[in-house]
């Protein structure tokens, strides 16, 4: 079977892993391999990027049996959708492991990052459905590991309730896909679970439809998390170490959203559309339950959570308001979003190496302590905030134009309550950095030069991506052109 540059990023980190775990390197050797493959990795993403032509449709394609009498195949693609979570996933990783870098930290964590990895690319690029779910459980299984082994707190009722509401919203899922395949099969006299595929069904009733949309959306709810399925989030981020709170919240929350729109529009095109007024307030109501929530911690990894799920939800207003601006805005928050909060989160663990856990009361004066740390610091919280020229705001900014097309009420909500996460980010900022106090923060040490190697090219994509926004997203327009024009059939600007 011919090994195709997709194959190569799913399975380099899963071999390297494998090897690592078996054989008896230590933890230096296995940290130095797994971010060398980061990096190969981060290349191969910028070659297929820079080859890769701004069209509606898959492209690099792998296609093999698996399990043929079933009709399951290992089948990969990307779009332009996936093209640029691809670029997310590729320049997040390598930094985080600069920023996880000290020597504290044993082997089995570092096999764990490469297996997530390898989960992540597996689940970003599968076509197959059953494939998609392998991986998506997959992905699953050594976040669950670094949170258990390496979290604080009541880390394992933390990892028992995440994985309880993960699995069960995955096995509806999974009901979901069997269904669909069973179907293919009455209809066609073969078995497929081909995406491709098992959009040519037509014989499925009008509430058979609505179950089967209801499977996947609770398990895309769940990951990303939506309210009401967000439950597990403040225990889970609070308890997870820095690497699993980071993995969480920049990644894999990122692939719910992701496979809203690479999964939910092909599958269920009408329902799509029908149900678009209710997941635009849902996902309006979290922007604003989420945010009023992050003002009421004293906690920062707790508001840092909140925060994330306010973005989230705006990221899902945008997905579902059928416009291209929404949906183009929605593409570039998944990245925005995922490096400022990626960031943040990365650099909170280097406070609380340096000062252990506090709550905001408990810090103050950081600036004058760091002030390579507390640049880095403003620049991922004003890329939160959406200030002109940081790519949060292009992201937030058509987000809101495509929700005023879309209802014009909505847009204006989601453009007041935006504000919401500029009142708490600052406070942030000015308590826990800026403002001096009696605090003693003689033990916080600034950015070693690993760390600011590590978060520099997020900056760099922050206000390059808020610049000069066209270079980045012409090479998605296609693809949310066509899935709005030959899939929703709504139009598209």
């Amino acid at each position: 079977m011919e090994i195709g540059i997709l194959s190569t990023i799913i399975f380099l980190p899963l071999l390297v892993g494998l090897l690592f775990l078996v054989l008896p390197f230590n933890a230096t050797w296995t940290r130095n391999a797994a971010f060398g493959v980061s990096i190969v990795i981060f290349f191969l993403a910028i070659y297929i990027y820079m080859n890769f032509q701004p069209t509606g449709y898959i492209q690099l394609r792998e296609y093999h049996p698996w399990i043929k009498s079933y009709g399951i195949y290992y089948s990969l693609g990307i779009d332009g959708f996936s093209l640029i979570v691809l670029m997310l996933i590729a320049t997040l990783i390598p930094s985080a492991y600069l920023l996880l870098w000290d020597n504290g930290r044993p082997k089995s964590y570092w096999v764990s990052m490469l297996f997530i990895q390898a989960g992540i690319s597996g689940t970003l690029f599968s076509l197959d459905l059953i494939l998609f779910y392998f991986f998506w459980e997959a992905m699953l299984l050594p976040v669950f590991m670094i949170i258990g082994l390496f979290g604080t707190g009541n880390r394992v009722f933390s990892t028992l309730k995440v994985t309880i509401y993960t699995i069960m919203g995955s096995l509806l899922m999974f009901v979901s896909i069997l269904y669909l395949g069973v179907a293919f099969y009455y209809e066609y006299g073969v078995w497929s679970f081909e995406l491709g595929d098992l959009v040519q069904i037509t014989t499925l009733g009008y509430e058979t439809k609505v179950m089967l949309f209801l499977g996947f959306m609770v398990a895309f709810a769940i990951k990303i998390p939506l309210f009401p399925f967000h439950s597990w989030l403040l225990e889970t981020y609070s308890n997870s170490p820095t690497g699993g709170v980071f993995l969480l919240s920049s990644i894999m929350a990122k692939l719910g959203a992701y496979a809203l729109v690479r999964f939910m529009i092909p599958l269920f095109p009408d329902l799509f559309v029908e149900f678009s007024p209710y997941f635009v307030s849902l996902g309006i109501f979290g922007l604003v339950y989420f945010g009023i929530a992050a003002i009421s911690q004293h906690n920062i990894k707790k508001m840092f959570a909140y925060s994330s799920a306010s973005h989230l939800g705006f990221i899902t207003a945008g997905i579902f308001s059928l416009n291209a601006h929404g949906m183009m805005g929605s593409a570039f928050l998944i990245v925005a979003h995922a490096m400022a909060t990626g960031g943040l989160f990365l650099l909170q663990g280097v406070m609380e190496r340096n000062l252990g856990i506090r709550s905001l009361d408990g810090l103050g004066g950081i600036a004058k302590k760091a002030p390579v740390f507390t640049l880095f610091f403003g620049i991922m919280v004003l890329c939160t905030v959406g200030i002109p020229g940081t790519n949060g705001f292009v992201a937030e900014l058509l987000i809101v134009l495509g929700l005023f097309k879309y209802n014009p009420f909505a847009g204006i909500v989601a453009a007041v309550t935006v504000l919401v996460a500029a009142s708490y980010m600052f406070l942030l900022f000015q308590k826990a950095i800026l403002v001096r106090t009696d605090n003693d923060v003689s033990t916080m040490v600034d950015l070693q030069w690993k760390e600011i190697l590590g978060l520099l090219p997020l900056t760099i994509l922050i206000i390059g991506m808020g610049f000069y926004p066209d270079y980045f997203l012409y090479k998605v327009e296609p693809t949310i052109q066509h899935y709005l024009l030959d899939i929703l059939h709504v139009g598209g600007r």
